[in-house]
């Protein structure tokens, strides 16, 4: 039985899960529920008995057992959920599982009742959590009581086998017997985990799942049969199960993708999936900055646990809190900064961002280089010690262009034990030592770069590199080399390091095996490989143990159950995500070894995930979960495998590789291997419990020397796949073999503790790990090994050995097969230091390519190579031996000399006349003759008569850099029919075929020697020589050796130096000589005889040719060669140019000057002192300078002030004042020892008048600053809202400061004193224009002085101002608008403020407009504005309103056209309209008071005038109510316009409201008056008015103003229904005479026009008809008598 597809998916993230305690938790949790398989096996019984068509189902359909399975695992993950959701979510999940399950059914009421049953077991679980949460106690008891059964089987942390799913057939297809089948499980889950209160809680949480998972995995419950069933039967079933499948289906695919998407969120939540150590992604890289400039490191750093960055200076920490203004140190995001704050000379640094976490750290550098402006160097500093060189400078990488770098207290071979602690250290000497410049200090182990670690410790202190090893083991074991870089350059020094096995715990143990890797890491495989062991402990090795260990865990577990031979072991059964660590143990008959080194961590994951996670680090893991499973759809049954190959076979086991089908859905498959033997079709499932994740498997328990086939199925939700293609036939057993022994064993001296052991490689040896080597003391019969680490290349230098002992030595391979037999045990040899220091061979190696360069009738002249190997010191002659070859078959050798030749080209005497002879040359030295070399190809003695030269020889290369070489020859012996004319080098790539060839020179060489450049750098190449004469070109010389364009490390160069005496001399200098090398110099590649123009002298690795008088004798190439070296040599060309420039240089030694860095210059101060000043390149502590002026030494006293600083080179002179006497010629004479130097400077005349005046002025200004002054004079700018700001920038301002500002010398009264916070004083000009303009100033005073400034606003400067305030009106303005008056239609725009400079045109239609009665324009205080009056059609168009602001135009327009224009115009005729009926109306102009007082009897006369055309009509009320003439009261209506109210004697019935209404057509109004009658007795009144005798006037009434009337009017009348349409002016009569408005009238009517919008107020100028009638009345009562 397999997993349900939901626990497939999902993966338990707690960390509690692998707590040291769970196990015994589980252990017991499941020994109680073995202990209820009986009760689960009764409820399982009645439960079949329930059904006997069900005990007979088909595969095709769900078995009984299936049914109950269901509700087994219904009620099991009930528990998990009650153990996690805490009660009452599980109960619910339950019952719907359950009900699911009776969806199944056929309606069997056995089944009912079985369901019920497992229903009401349900509940007795979610109980059963209930009580676990309460205690472990109490879950144990109500364990008892359920009936759930668990598999007894061991716990295992990886899923178990995958069950097969039930296939949802067709109709068509119903009756057809399926293979495999399995029942659909479908639920969700909502799982909290790591959120409990005490790690115990946790422990349970994880038994619970543990033990819930187990149960699931149980395969009993699960019968698969192929009985048919009756049609009616299955018919009935297929019908209801379907309609279920249909849903369960669609529900599954969506729990799918829940699943994984909550499962690859919850990888990035564990973090041991991504335990990994620090890297950068993005390094710090190097800045070149200038002084007082800021700079800021950057870096990105990826690892987990997210690892914490320390900066560094030169490798002592950064502290921000120390220097909190310097340095600013952030992390933000991953993303870190070291930023540093205007940075000087001694920020010249490197600095390293080093990144830590608990896997590691590791390291990034960055340097920082601070340049000075020139003249600001510390020479001192630049010049420090004696041995500079001339071309000293700064670069990108320090001061020094070449270092000088020396190690003493060096580390020596070093042995040691594993375990134990060991430190390697050297003093590192640097010359010139450059404080702000620190070394890059890098360690190699056999060549490879090593970085810190928890096992290697690396410090630096500024003087002494060391390296530890704090647990040293035997992969530590190797050649350490120490690298010290300065720039490009840099030296080594090197040291072996032996570490031994640790004392084995068991006698007779082996030692541990080394080097264990991961390899080949998948979801739930890896391969571990290692290396075997030197010390087997006396018994040969009978396998390894590998155990692993879970990160964050201390518990190791063993892998294997029998030791494998093989240093290669597949692991499977991992759990995807999770993180391990392995190790290896080495077993033999004694016992097992120590464990090895721990590998490094990996993760079970697929390698695309894997990169993924490592590039995109997410957060640390929160311990909670929440996972929603919804119930899929349909899936897809997966394609076979692809690609199915065997790539690893032995006799314990098989690996199998294969890619994923290209068919298999959007959800994750997993496979089952099955096996076969060759030849038959009885396949076999391998892994029938646990389906493998990963396309790699490892097959195992297969029958040694057995053919087997294999072949891989797919599987997922919806079922399992075809299988791929078989394998072909493979036999069991190991396809590597283990290597043969090597052969050839020979040692060699080296030094009194050490000899070179070298071999021949085994034949057809296959993937090689390297050589152990053993070393035995002649005659002891113990053998120690060499080496622990096994060492590749087939030469070892055996440190450790006693001096004089002998030893023999054997040597062994090893591969992952295992290690070879021992070979054969090399020769005895005596340990004592060797010739010339321990070079590979004490005698030389043969000489080769060995060729006739004459032949005459009885002698012949050899030439040949020398040996490739001299035997460590110097080759002291040849000896050649000849032999006659008669009919092909040799004779016997014979020597040619006896006391050996130097040369290498011998001729050979009296030999016979074509005689063939062949040649054999054997070369000597000190440690005597070495091996001949093989003999040479036949020559025929005979006489050569070609008239061609023979082959020059002797052809070597020298001096071999990565761009260029020179190459050397010797004549050819036979010269040919004419001498020698010259030579041709031909040259080409040694791999290059024959024709390849090609000509270095066109011409003919008459030297000897040819210096080739224009190489490149790794190429090897190959040349020859060519010798020519008048009859032609010769035959070539001998091919060279291949040499390779490359210049090794530490190559040095012939370096000419003049010293201070000026004696010319060549140095060279080698760090590589032998005891026996010599320095061996020569001119033009010829060795100097003659020592009349040379001495040379050589003292340790130094070599000097020093020239006596430098002439033209002495022009050439010199040439130095160490000899005993491996071609170590130099070369230098002095030709014309070169004598020269030594000759000037050494006569400048012989007669110094002091360099200048700058002459004498003068400068003014900032009080207005002058100052004179040099600089010199480099002064020394005793320099001194003398002041002279005029041909007069002056000397340090009150008027000048000098000063000698020797560390700069600065001299200098100050001067308080300069007057008129002090003109003429300084000079600054400079003295160093014998070095002299002097500059003077001239001022006079206009030079000194011009500097004077500079000084004068400059102390001015001193003296103003020292009071309240100007920084920035007054200067002015235009606002956003067009006003004018005078502004100025002062400084030195205190509280009792005060500004006065003037206009044309008057003073400017300012509303508010300015504060000075800011430093800025203004004035602000509002609507500036023309009466604006004039002179400003502003001036500052206080108690300490006061200081002004002036600004002209006149004229240019005016008109500039005046330019820009229309610049800054004219883009204020707003858009064009359309109003309708009543006269017509109004274009407008409103700007901040107008003035006249500003000139507005306007354009209609492209043309511009002229202006007449009828269109006109105007401004309205800030409103522009374009009348057209009585508009017509041909008004229409586009309306562009010019502003130009004497150097820019301006537009704004508006379309006057279509329906705007149609609107505007209907506007206009209604306004038009209603100011015809506003001026015609009825109305009264005035004349009747508001209240009128009268006495009892006195006579009442008012009388006032009406107009309106036509002639209103005119009647009286009182009190409202009609009124009309009678004998008291006379109402008279006199020409249409005067109206008057006659009451003889008045009486207090007369009292009450009257009221005048006049009428016509065009309108109503009426006129009030209250006439009030008093009865008073014996008192006379007189009542003033057109008859001063009968009334009296106690109140005048007050006429309607104009602006109410229209208020009132418009309510009335004006309705605009667009709304930038507004009528505001009404047509006067003509007959009126308008009245004169002054320009305050036309002011107030524009203040009180206002505009519909709320926006801004509308200016108008038209005159109020009522004001104007009333005029008009009051003229014509003036008119009457």
């Amino acid at each position: 039985m397999s997993l349900p597809f939901y626990q497939r998916h999902h993966e338990h993230y707690d960390r509690a899960y692998r707590h040291k305690a769970l196990q015994s938790t589980v252990s017991q949790y499941q020994k109680e529920a073995k202990s209820k398989s009986a009760v689960y096996a009764q409820g399982s019984t009645a439960y079949s008995r329930g059904s006997a068509a069900y005990r007979h189902a088909s595969a095709a359909d769900f078995s009984l057992d299936s049914s109950a399975a269901y509700s087994h695992g219904s009620s099991a993950y009930d528990l998990e959920s009650a153990a996690y959701s805490y009660g009452s979510t599980a109960y619910d999940h339950s019952a719907a599982q359950s009900k699911r399950s009776a969806a199944y059914s056929l309606d069997s009421e056995s089944l009912s009742k079985s369901s019920a049953a497992y229903r009401h077991g349900s509940e007795s679980i979610n109980k059963l959590a209930a009580a676990y949460r309460l205690g472990s106690e109490a879950y144990s008891l109500g364990l008892k009581d359920s009936n759930l059964m668990i598999e007894d089987q061991s716990y295992k942390m990886s899923p178990k086998a995958k069950r097969a799913k039930h296939n949802l057939v067709s109709e068509d297809k119903e009756n057809k017997a399926i293979d495999y089948s399995v029942p659909i499980f479908t639920g969700r889950e909502v799982s909290i985990s790591g959120i409990t209160d005490t790690e115990e809680e946790r422990i349970k949480e994880s038994a619970a799942y543990v033990a819930k998972r187990n149960l699931f995995a149980t395969g009993e419950g699960v019968s698969v049969s192929k009985v048919a069933k009756s049609t009616s039967e299955e018919q009935h079933r297929e019908k209801k199960s379907r309609k279920v499948a249909i849903r369960e289906s669609a529900e599954r695919v969506a729990l799918k993708k829940t699943l994984e998407d909550t499962q690859a969120f919850h990888k990035k939540l564990n973090q041991d999936k991504l335990l990994h150590a620090p890297e950068f992604i993005i390094e710090p890289r190097s800045h070149t900055i200038w002084e007082k400039q800021n700079v800021k490191f950057h870096c990105s750093v990826a690892g987990w646990p997210a690892p914490r960055v320390t900066w560094y200076k030169n490798n002592v920490p950064i502290d921000v809190q120390t220097h909190p203004d310097k340095y600013i140190i952030e992390s933000r995001y991953g993303l870190h900064s070291l930023e540093i704050s205007t940075c000087d000379f001694d920020d010249t640094a490197q600095y390293r961002a080093s990144a830590m976490n608990v896997k590691g750290e590791i390291s990034a550098y960055a340097s920082l280089v601070v340049k000075r402006y020139k003249g600001e160097i510390d020479a001192s500093l630049l010049y420090a010690g004696t041995s500079m060189p001339l071309g000293f400078g700064v670069t990108p990488h320090g001061y020094a262009s070449r270092f000088e770098i020396r190690f003493v207290d060096k580390f020596d071979v070093a042995f040691g034990r594993e375990g134990e602690t060991m430190s390697l250290g050297c003093t590192v000497v640097i010359s010139p030592d450059i404080k702000r410049f620190k070394p890059d200090i890098e360690w190699y182990r056999n060549g490879v770069l090593i970085t810190p670690s928890k096992w290697v410790q690396m410090h630096w202190s500024g003087e002494r590199a060391s390296l530890t090893l704090t647990h040293a083991n035997k992969e530590d074991e190797g050649l350490y080399t120490l690298r010290v870089v300065m720039g490009d350059y840099y030296e080594e020094y090197s040291g072996y390091v032996f570490v031994r096995d640790a004392d084995a715990e068991i006698p007779g143990a082996p030692g541990a095996p080394l080097d264990v890797q991961c390899l080949d890491a998948n979801k739930d495989y890896v391969i571990v490989s290692w290396k075997q062991p030197a010390v087997d402990g006396g018994n040969p090795i009978l396998g390894y143990f590998i155990d692993r260990c879970e990160v964050g865990t201390t518990h190791w577990t063993q892998c294997n159950e029998t030791p494998v031979k093989f240093a290669r072991f597949p692991v499977t059964g991992l759990i995807e995500g999770r993180s391990y660590i392995f190790r290896v143990r080495a077993v033999n008959k004694a016992g097992i070894s120590l464990p090895s080194r721990v590998s490094e961590p990996v993760a079970a994951l697929d390698p695309a995930d894997r990169a993924r996670l490592r590039s995109h680090p997410s957060a640390p893991w929160t311990g909670q979960i929440i996972v929603t499973e919804e119930e899929p759809a349909e899936g897809v049954v997966p394609g076979p495998p692809t690609d199915l190959q065997v790539i690893e076979a032995t006799k314990n086991y098989v690996v199998l590789s294969w890619k994923p089908p290209g068919q298999r859905g959007h959800e994750g498959i997993m496979y089952f291997v099955e096996k076969c033997v060759a030849g038959t079709e009885d396949w076999q499932r391998v892994n029938t419990e646990i389906p493998v994740k990963s396309p790699r498997f490892a097959v195992f328990d297969l029958a040694e020397g057995k053919s087997y086939c294999f072949r891989v199925r797919c599987c997922n939700s919806a079922g399992i796949g075809e299988p791929s293609e078989a394998t072909e036939a493979t036999v069991v057993g190991d396809k590597l073999d283990i290597p043969k022994a090597p052969g050839r064993i020979m040692p060699t001296r080296n030094t009194d503790t050490s000899v070179v052991v070298t071999w021949t490689e085994p034949p057809d040896a296959k993937e090689l790990v390297g050589y152990y080597i053993e070393s035995s003391v002649v005659g002891s019969g113990r053998w120690e090994p060499c080496n622990n680490n096994p060492v590749k290349g087939t030469r070892f230098i055996c440190h450790g050995l006693i001096n004089g002992e002998k030893y023999i030595f054997r040597v062994r391979a090893v591969n992952a097969a295992g290690l070879s037999e021992f070979s054969q045990d090399s020769e005895p040899i005596e340990v004592q230091a060797a010739i010339g220091g321990g070079l590979l061979h004490a005698a030389p190696s043969p000489p080769y390519d060995i060729m006739v360069l004459e032949s005459v009738r009885d002698s012949m002249v050899l030439g040949w190579k020398q040996p490739k190997v001299i035997g460590g010191t110097e080759i002291t002659g040849y000896y050649v031996n000849y032999r006659e070859v008669v009919d092909g078959v040799p004779g016997k050798w014979m020597e040619a000399n006896i006391k050996a030749i130097s040369e290498r080209a011998y001729r050979i005497q009296n030999l016979k006349e074509n005689m063939v002879y062949q040649f054999q040359v054997a070369a000597a030295n000190l440690a005597g003759v070495g091996t001949p070399s093989l003999p040479s190809q036949p020559f025929k003695c005979e006489e050569w008569t070609i008239a061609v030269p023979g082959p020059p020889h002797d052809v070597t290369c020298t001096e071999v850099r990565k761009d260029s070489l020179v190459l050397l020859w010797k004549e050819p012996v036979y010269t040919g029919r004419s001498p020698i004319a010259g030579y041709y080098v031909d040259m080409k790539e040694t791999e290059a075929k024959e024709e390849r060839w090609r000509s270095v020179n066109e011409k003919p060489l008459q030297k000897k020697f040819l210096k080739i450049g224009g190489l490149k750098q790794g190429v090897s190449y190959v040349f020859r020589v060519r010798a020519t004469n008048q009859a032609g070109v010769g035959k070539p010389s001998n091919v060279t050796d291949p040499v390779v364009a490359e210049t090794r490390p530490g190559t040095k160069e012939v370096v000419v130096d003049v010293d201070d005496n000026g004696v010319i001399s060549l140095n060279f200098e080698c760090d590589q000589m032998s005891p026996n090398s010599k320095f061996v110099w020569s001119k033009n590649y010829e060795p100097i005889e003659d020592d009349s123009r040379l001495n040379i002298d050589a003292k340790g690795g130094k070599s000097k040719a020093t020239f006596k008088d430098l002439g033209e004798d002495d022009l050439g190439v010199y040439s130095c060669v160490v000899t005993d070296t491996d071609g170590v040599s130099s070369s230098h060309t002095i030709d014309e140019e070169e004598m020269k420039r030594l000759l000037a240089l050494s006569h400048e030694r012989k007669f110094p000057t002091v360099p200048l860095a700058s002459e004498l210059a003068v400068e003014i101060l900032e009080k207005g002192e002058v100052r004179f000043w040099l600089q010199a390149e480099k002064l020394s502590g005793n320099a001194k300078a003398n002041f002279v002026f005029n041909d007069k030494e002056i000397f340090n006293g009150e008027k000048y002030k000098m000063k000698v600083d020797q560390k700069t080179g600065l001299v200098e002179m100050i001067m308080d004042k300069l007057e008129d006497k002090d003109e003429g010629t300084y000079t600054f004479q400079l003295q160093d020892g014998k070095a002299t130097n002097q500059s003077s400077l001239v001022l006079i005349g206009d030079v000194f008048k011009k500097l004077q005046d500079e000084a004068d002025f400059q102390r001015k200004e001193w003296h103003r600053k020292q009071g309240p002054h100007f920084v920035d004079k007054l200067g002015w700018e235009v606002t956003d809202d067009c006003n004018v700001m005078l502004k100025c920038k002062v400084a030195n301002i205190k509280k009792e400061t005060h500004i006065v500002w003037y206009k044309d010398d008057r003073e400017i009264m300012v509303d508010e004193e300015h504060d000075f916070k800011d430093g800025v004083c203004t004035l602000l000009i509002s609507e500036f224009s023309k009466k604006d303009a004039g002179t400003y100033e502003v001036i500052l005073k206080d108690d300490r002085g006061k200081d002004s400034s002036e600004l002209k606003l006149k004229d240019t400067a005016f008109a500039d101002l005046m330019n820009e305030v229309c610049r800054r009106i004219a883009l204020s303005a707003t858009d064009l608008k359309i109003r309708s008056t009543a006269e017509g239609i109004r274009l407008y725009s409103y700007v901040t403020y107008y003035v006249e400079d500003l000139r507005v045109g306007w354009v209609h239609n492209d043309t511009q407009i002229r202006f007449t009665d009828r269109v006109k324009t105007g401004v309205t205080g800030e409103q522009i504005w374009l009348q057209i009056n009585e508009p017509t059609p041909q008004d229409k168009g586009k309306y562009t309103m010019e502003l130009f602001d004497g150097k820019t135009g301006h537009k704004k327009t508006v379309d006057l056209s279509g329906q705007a224009f149609d609107e505007a115009f209907a506007e206009f005729q209604r306004l038009k309209q209603a100011a015809i009926a506003e001026k015609n109306r009825a109305r009264v102009l005035g004349g009747l008071p508001d209240v009128v007082t009268i006495q009892e009897g006195k006579a009442l006369n008012l009388s006032c005038t009406v107009w309106g055309d036509p002639t209103p009509e005119v009647s009286w009320l009182k009190n409202e109510k009609s009124f009309v003439s009678d004998a008291n009261c006379t109402l008279k209506f006199e020409s249409g316009k005067k109206v008057s109210f006659t009451i003889s004697a008045v009486s207090t019935l007369d009292s009450g409201k009257y009221s005048l209404v006049v009428k016509n057509k065009y309108g109503t109004e009426t006129s009030d008056v209250t006439v009030i009658v008093i009865s008073v007795s014996g008192l006379t009144d007189t009542v003033q008015g057109h008859d001063q005798n009968n009334l009296t006037v106690s109140k005048k009434k007050k006429t309607m103003t104009a602006s109410k009337r229209k208020e009132v009017e418009k309510k009335d009348f004006i309705k605009p229904h667009v709304e930038e349409i507004i009528a505001t002016e009404e047509t006067p009569d003509p007959n009126e005479i308008p009245p004169a408005e002054t320009e305050k009238d036309t002011k107030s009517k524009q203040q009180a026009a206002e505009m519909t919008d709320g926006k801004a107020a509308v200016a108008e100028m038209v005159p109020q008809p009522t004001e104007s009638l009333d005029k008009q009345g009051k003229k014509l009562l003036e008119k009457k008598p």
